[in-house]
């Protein structure tokens, strides 16, 4: 069992057990108020976003707000369920005398659990976000806290925080990304099918790679850096002479009924209509390509390299806007800051995978526990012959949201029940339990952002 495993486990078992009077928030919910309670979500409407009714995210907003109206020449991107600055929820309870999530948490602290809001000073630690993504975001890593708090002190207006920027993306429909560096085998491979890949590297970055094999962990490394940084830094002419002549080598290929799939083609094609001439384009030789199923996630620690190119997930991260750049982005790039800082230590695809943790005594529950303190997402799969279901009470604040199914929501803090349904988002305070009864006999999917701390 890894260390992922045992945190997830730990976990599960607390939330079974049950919660003592002086942990809970029950005994004081009369003078404060309802402790759960449903959120209306900022969606962000980002010029990558799928359009209209093609992106999960207009789809989820439509299903929930019945006054929402969605355009379908315009980008649904990303939904924000938390108290970020720019996208902090607001409340739908006329009970409740705060208008937004971050509000009501700074009045009502312990509700975040007791060593939540001790460890991370009163603050909500993460960020639940859904992502409809129809073209690629921006080459890209986060800092580790350390270095977070250096480029703050430098460029502020860069990297607007100290904090780090751990992610974490479960898929919700096919979903596509870059992730890490590939083994160097198969970088090998791409620099002889794709000679202006070779170009761009370097003949002497070239070889340092291919004679890294078998030396070590520090000199793959060392190689990996230097071939990254040669590409990175290429004259811009240069690349988009090369990238010219690689598409227009693939689209002949492709129109004389080849397959290119040997040097990723098709994503080469895609991305270059997406981003013509960027240096972004010629990652996936470097970077592992990564097709994630529904319920399949990756984990993205610091200085890990990494792209969403398409597709819709789930997305929990630390509350924190510091991001290093590298290409396919109009944004502002770092190229020094991005080479120094990433994890140069190749993977294969199938290790950049992050499995979920089963629950022992509930079959409905996963748990996708990253190594970070700051956030974990369950994910509860009920079946519609089910006519209840009860989610555990956790020491920590959590939000859930509705992905597929109708229900009610009780809990012995509210007087009535609170509707929920496709798209719906409740806020749950923590050693709350809730009991959801199934409204129609339809499958369930929800997940659940927390914090579980040891």
């Amino acid at each position: 069992m890894n260390e992922n495993e045992a945190k997830a486990l730990s976990a599960l078992r607390e939330m079974a057990d049950p919660l003592p009077e002086s942990h809970s928030c029950l005994h004081v919910t009369q003078q404060s108020g309802p402790r759960v309670f449903p959120l209306s979500c900022v969606v962000q409407q980002y010029a990558w976003g799928k359009l209209g009714s093609n992106s999960e995210v207009a789809l989820l907003l439509a299903s929930s707000d019945p006054l929402a109206r969605i355009s379908e020449d315009k980008p649904y991107a990303e939904l924000w369920m938390g108290t970020h600055p720019r996208g902090d929820a607001k409340i739908l309870d006329n009970r409740i005398s705060q208008k937004t999530l971050g509000q009501w948490i700074a009045e009502n602290q312990d509700c975040l659990g007791s060593k939540v809001k001790d460890t991370f000073k009163g603050q909500l630690p993460f960020l639940f976000k859904v992502l409809s993504v129809k073209t690629a975001l921006s080459i890209q890593a986060h800092p580790d806290k350390e270095r977070a708090e250096k480029l703050h002190l430098q460029a502020p207006e860069h990297y607007p925080d100290t904090n780090h920027k751990p992610e974490m993306a479960i898929a919700l429909t096919s979903f596509q990304g870059l992730c890490g560096f590939r083994p160097v085998e198969e970088i090998v491979t791409f620099l002889k099918k794709v000679p202006e890949f070779q170009f761009l590297v370097g003949d002497h970055a070239a070889i340092q790679l291919k004679q890294s094999l078998g030396l070590g962990d520090q000199a793959v490394a060392s190689a990996l850096c230097t071939c990254f940084s040669h590409l990175m830094r290429s004259e811009k002419k240069v690349v988009v002479e090369q990238l010219n002549l690689l598409v227009k080598r693939i689209s002949q290929q492709v129109a004389a009924g080849n397959n290119m799939a040997d040097v990723c083609g098709e994503l080469l094609l895609e991305l270059h209509q997406q981003y013509p001439g960027d240096i972004g384009c010629f990652a996936i030789y470097l970077l592992n390509l990564l097709t994630l199923k529904p319920g399949e996630a990756m984990f993205l620690e610091a200085n890990v390299p990494h792209a969403y190119l398409k597709g819709d997930c789930v997305e929990c991260m630390a509350c924190s806007d510091n991001t290093v750049r590298a290409g396919l982005t109009p944004k502002f790039i770092d190229v020094p800051t991005l080479c120094e800082m990433l994890n140069y230590t190749p993977t294969s695809s199938k290790d950049r995978l992050f499995p979920p943790t089963r629950s022992p005594e509930d079959p409905c529950l996963s748990i996708y526990a990253p190594p970070v303190p700051d956030f974990a997402v369950m994910r509860m799969e009920v079946p519609g012959s089910a006519t209840e279901y009860k989610v555990l009470a956790l020491d920590s604040a959590s939000i859930l949201l509705m992905v597929q199914g109708t229900v009610t929501a009780s809990t012995p803090t509210v007087q009535a029940p609170i509707p929920l349904q496709r798209g719906g988002v409740l806020f749950i305070g923590a050693n709350e339990s809730i009991v959801l009864k199934l409204t129609v006999p339809q499958d369930l999917l929800m997940f659940r952002a927390c914090c579980l701390l040891q």
